[in-house]
């Protein structure tokens, strides 16, 4: 019997509870629910535990507990109740990310027994379109990745990463966690590129998270001596429109707030900012 406010990782059953939570706000959550759509609420095959947070016997909030830590829908009181749980723990995620307000009250309340992070970013803004841009024709040259040249977009992936986290993603364990992640959205169809005549990767973009109500574009890059061209305008409209017709009728990503470049490209290829994320690293 559950009282009237309480916490529990949530089992296989508890499915269709979780995924009323996460359809609430299609937008915000599309990252977790991409992968619960996929994987359940069996931990092993989630990559980490779903907890629950029940008020008067009904799921309201959620927190996703693996190589991130992201709250979902989560009230104050579940905010307080999941950082409690998430220091009894112990940290054991690279990150905590998620809607700004509860991130912010999550660190704040984490930040005494898990701290010092090694970067905060307290706001990058949540922007997304459902439409084409006018004006901007996408590049033709942009096209999914396949998957025998895994090689030859893997270079490309690790320098977007070191450059937008701060560390290598090689390091710990090789790489082997993150060169499995690129070869899953290889395998997806969910990897995009342009490459040049040398066989270089020019420009450069995922679809990382994809539901049938909303999907996320990551991991957008462009090669250094190729910046200043506008191609990450006409790559990133090639990449929408494959996003639109393909993968969902929503399509959003979150930026930096300090990345004033990317911004202002984002804006002219149609996208409006609608909230903010904060990014806690490790």
């Amino acid at each position: 019997m559950l009282t009237q406010t309480t916490t529990r990782v949530l089992e296989p059953d508890d499915l269709g509870a979780a995924l009323a939570v996460l359809e609430s706000e299609p937008v915000h959550n599309a990252f977790v629910t991409s992968r619960v759509q996929v994987a359940g609420l069996d931990p092993w095959r989630l990559g980490g535990e779903m907890w629950g947070w029940y008020e008067e016997g009904r799921l309201r909030s959620l927190c996703y507990s693996g190589a991130n830590l992201v709250p979902i829908c989560a009230t104050a009181d579940a905010v307080r109740a999941f950082a409690e749980r998430a220091r009894r723990a112990g940290r054991r995620c690279s990150s905590i990310v998620g809607p700004a307000e509860a991130t912010a009250q999550l660190w704040q309340l984490l930040e005494p027994s898990w701290g010092p992070a090694r970067e905060v970013r307290s706001h990058q803004p949540l922007m997304v379109t459902e439409s084409m841009p006018d004006g901007i024709a996408p590049d033709p040259y942009v096209r999914r990745i396949r998957k025998d040249e895994m090689e030859v977009i893997m270079p490309a992936c690790v320098a977007m990463f070191t450059e937008e986290v701060g560390v290598s993603p090689l390091a710990g364990d090789g790489g082997l966690i993150y060169q499995a992640r690129v070869a899953e959205l290889v395998g997806s169809g969910r990897s995009f590129a342009r490459i040049d005549g040398d066989g270089k990767v020019v420009f450069k973009a995922e679809i990382g998270a994809a539901t049938p109500q909303a999907c996320q574009i990551q991991g957008v890059w462009v090669a250094p001596e190729y910046r200043g061209r506008k191609l990450s305008e006409t790559g990133m409209a090639a990449v929408l429109r494959f996003a639109l017709q393909d993968v969902a009728p929503v399509v959003s990503l979150y930026v930096n707030d300090f990345n004033t470049a990317a911004r202002a490209t984002y804006r002219r290829v149609g996208f409006r900012e609608v909230g903010s994320f904060m990014s806690v690293l490790f």
